[in-house]
């Protein structure tokens, strides 16, 4: 059974930096797709970014693009997300998923098939 483990959320000041790690065990990590989601209060949960599970692909969220990217540490069995230029609309909690299909949208969080427990980040005005 894969388990996933986010880290890293916190407070932050707007314009800051954040970088999240997902740390995952149970599984071939390094044959699974991983995507980052966010969901605040009141909202359903949306897209962030993603990587493919060969790491050659990265998607983002056009309301990312530019300020959030996604890496890799194989090794390690994490993924990284690393938020720059933090607005307060950002503030949510952030999840890491896995998914184990080769095709399908990587944006539709109905695709993957394992989600760690989230982490906060709240970004001040």
């Amino acid at each position: 059974q894969v388990q996933l483990v986010e880290s890293g959320g916190g407070v932050v000041q707007a314009g800051g930096s954040l970088r999240l790690s997902c740390a995952a065990s149970g599984g071939t990590f390094s044959r699974y797709g991983m995507g980052w989601f966010q969901q605040a209060p009141g909202k359903e949960r949306e897209f962030v970014g993603a990587i493919s599970w060969s790491g050659s692909s990265t998607y983002y969220a056009d309301s990312v693009k530019g300020r959030f990217t996604i890496s890799r540490d194989n090794a390690k069995n994490t993924r990284y997300l690393q938020m720059n230029s933090l607005k307060p609309e950002d503030t949510a909690v952030y999840y890491c998923a896995a998914r184990t299909k080769y095709s399908g949208s990587y944006s539709d969080p109905l695709q993957y098939d394992y989600w760690g427990q989230g982490t906060q980040v709240t970004v001040s005005s």
